[in-house]
């Protein structure tokens, strides 16, 4: 039986009691009436109210997202123009209702289509308690509702976020018609959903897990290789292979009146034939091949018809039987007539010529190279790495850093706090290392797209599904995975030791790349990555530039870092102390004061945002920096060396490398000690080799003075006083 609010919404006009101001869609009505659409987008095309899958794409700019719709027909069939009215309005809103913890700016198509999912689930369940329309809810339909997300065996953030939808909808009912509206009292009495669940969800604990150590040098490591060796031999490649299929038969147009591809006089192809012939015999060279359907190995005519730019007919002609009887072996794939110069620690990186099945693979794969050395070295997010376009870096004049530019979508709001789809052209661009900067070049000269990573690299092949022509994450996540898989069977052909081991999370999804960049700045600092890049180095150019600014979120996720080390080392410390580790130097007793007032204050803290983790890292008690053979009690009023970053940034932290024996915040533990003593150690072994050159033994012979000097002033201040 149909309720009388369906009765309502099947009426051409607009239902009684619909607030003023409010627009009442009709089936013809566009879906994306009041929304800004790409450029070119044909408005005729675009969905309408009365569809059942509404289209968003052609209002989604991030080039990088994949085809955006929703799906109606799932809904129950009495619910179903109900919701799609309310969703609606959540599209062509000029501006939607606040909710709690948020800015209140428009919501996005793209987040509408997220959100849908738990808004289904709530009418869902809503259908199996007999309501018909959302008028019909009462507060204690919701309290079961909530009952049953306490049962239910999904996450704890699923739960908050189908809570959030609901809560949205009451946010709503002032704009909807009174049989569309939730009960007037706010939803549980507007409780926060922690209080309603008595669980704080652990955001922290389910972050996306960083990429193990070994494996992401790894990954590195031949991400460089690919860019930096053997980039000219597949661009080479590429480029030949791009010629050749150009010239396949169904792509060549014949002049007006031409019968026959190519134009040859008489006897003129079989002469081009004869010589084709005796050159791969001069070569040692292959006719082109492919494997047919039965797994027999066969010539490959079509690309005998590019080479020769000339009809079918030649399979079946004397000239083709030259081909035939010629005697010669076939390849299953076609060599490319490409040099291989690339090396790969002095020795040529392939034995033979890159095939032209091959060369489109390939040019993937450096392609991918190329993502992870600018995803993973810039700290950009994936998204904006993947909509970078052509000339987006530079060189500054005055400074001689390289900028990269491009478009930001996250917080990429207008004058009204609404998001601008468009996105927005960032004010600061990264400042980036030269790898990046060579990645960006190697992309420009690859393929002719203006996007540099575009969904398809060969300009002959277009998407068609979807108007964004980026790469979308889950391809890119998809290629790493390729390009790992080529990698380890490049490695087992070769038998060499450096296949990318297996990462216990899993895939080696680009959205793992910013928090694995954070944890190698601060715990490998010195870490050679590959060809004299070192994260120190990384660390200092991007905090300079776009990175480096709390926008970016990098920063929070290097603070996260930061104090997950930090608290690691505070238990070691508070570990040694008790067990009576002595301390000494000019600030040894704040070094006992800030261990055990740390310890007291922070040890077993829950955070719940990055955010949170860089506030708490300003705390002096937290400033506490372990080098070889000293430690540093931070105080950037009378610190002697170069600090990193301005002394009232909470990520400020002292440059261990340029430590001064002078400085007012040194103090040295007993684990420093024993690093001392191992240099002296080995000093006295150079100290008493009387074969070592007179400047070199003054020298050491200073050092070692100067290391006694400590371990004298150590060891002194362990004896009680009288």
């Amino acid at each position: 039986m149909m309720s009388q609010s369906a009765i309502a919404l099947l009426r051409d006009d607009a239902p009684d009691g619909l607030p003023e101001g409010t627009e009442w869609p009709g089936p013809d009505t566009l879906v994306l009436l009041r929304r800004e659409c790409r450029g070119g987008t044909d408005r005729r095309a675009l969905s309408r109210f009365g569809d059942d899958r509404w289209i968003l794409t052609p209002a989604v700019f991030e080039a990088h997202t994949k085809a955006v719709s929703l799906n109606f027909r799932p809904v129950p069939a009495p619910w179903r123009l109900e919701v799609k009215y309310y969703v609606w309005q959540l599209l062509n809103l000029p501006r939607t209702r606040s909710m709690r913890n948020s800015r209140g700016e428009r919501i996005s198509p793209l987040t509408v289509s997220i959100v849908f999912p738990q808004l289904k689930a709530f009418v869902r369940w809503l259908h199996q308690q007999q309501a018909t329309s959302f008028a019909q809810v009462t507060p204690a339909h919701l309290d079961r509702y909530l009952d049953d997300l306490r049962d239910a065996k999904i996450s704890l953030g699923l739960r908050y976020r189908r809570v959030g939808e609901v809560r949205r909808l009451w946010a709503h009912r002032e704009i909807l018609p009174p049989f569309m509206r939730l009960p007037s009292t706010p939803p549980w009495n507007g409780e926060d959903p922690r209080d309603l669940f008595k669980k704080v969800r652990p955001q922290m604990e389910n972050r996306t897990p960083r990429i193990d150590e070994r494996v992401m040098q790894t990954l590195l490591v031949w991400a460089l290789r690919f860019v930096e060796d053997f980039a000219t031999d597949i661009m080479s490649a590429h480029a030949e292979h791009t010629r050749l299929h150009a010239l396949s038969p169904e792509l060549i147009r014949r002049p007006a009146g031409q019968q026959k591809r190519g134009g040859y006089l008489p006897g003129q192809l079989r002469r081009a034939v004869i010589d084709y012939l005796d050159k791969l015999r001069t070569d040692g060279g292959h006719l082109p091949g492919h494997l047919s359907n039965d797994g027999k190995l066969q010539i490959d005519w079509r690309h005998i018809e590019r080479l020769f730019v000339c009809s079918a007919e030649i399979r079946r002609n004397g000239t083709g039987r030259l081909i035939i009887e010629s005697g010669l072996p076939i390849d299953s794939d076609i060599p490319l007539d490409v040099s291989v110069t690339g090396l790969l620690e002095g020795s040529p990186w392939r034995s033979s010529a890159i095939g032209y099945h091959e060369a489109p693979r390939l040019a993937r794969l450096l392609s991918t190279a190329c993502f992870i050395v600018i995803a993973y070295l810039s700290g950009a997010r994936p998204g904006e790495v993947l909509s970078l376009r052509r000339s987006c870096l530079r060189k500054d004049p005055e400074t001689g850093m390289l900028l990269m530019g491009g478009l930001y979508y996250k917080n990429a709001v207008d004058a009204d706090g609404n998001k601008i789809p468009q996105g927005a052209e960032r004010a600061d661009p990264w400042v980036v290392v030269a790898p990046v900067a060579r990645a960006i070049e190697v992309l420009e000269e690859l393929h002719s797209s203006e996007l540099l990573f575009p969904t398809y690299i060969e300009s002959y092949r277009r998407p068609t599904t979807r108007l964004g022509t980026a790469r979308d994450v889950q391809s890119a996540a998809e290629d790493i995975t390729d390009f790992t898989q080529w990698i380890n069977a490049y490695c087992n052909r070769s038998e060499r030791a450096e296949a990318i081991p297996d990462d216990r999370h899993g895939t080696l999804a680009p959205s793992r790349f910013r928090r694995t960049l954070a944890w190698f700045i601060r715990r490998r600092p010195r870490g050679l990555v590959a060809a004299a890049i070192q994260y120190g180095h990384v660390h200092v150019q991007m905090l300079q530039g776009y990175a480096g600014s709390y926008d970016s979120g990098f920063p929070d996720e290097y603070a996260f870092e930061d104090w997950l080390y930090r608290m690691e080392t505070l238990a070691e410390d508070e570990r040694a102390l008790a067990a009576g580790e002595h301390v000494s130097g000019p600030v040894a007793d704040t070094y006992r004061h800030r261990v055990t007032g740390a310890h007291r204050t922070f040890a077993g803290r829950v955070l719940t945002s990055t955010a949170q983790s860089r506030d708490l890292l300003g705390n002096p008690l937290l400033q506490i920096h372990h080098g070889p053979g000293m430690t540093c009690v931070l105080n950037p009023a009378t610190a002697a060396c170069q600090l990193r970053g301005t002394a009232d940034d909470p990520l400020v932290t002292p440059d261990i490398e340029d430590c001064r024996p002078n400085c007012r915040c040194l103090v040295r533990t007993d684990r420093d000690i024993a690093y001392v003593e191992q240099q002296v150690t080995e000093l006295e072994e150079t100290v008493s080799n009387p074969l070592a050159p007179p400047i070199r033994h003054a020298r050491e012979q200073h050092e070692l003075a100067r290391l006694q000097a400590i371990l004298d002033a150590h060891h002194e201040g362990r004896k009680p006083t009288r």
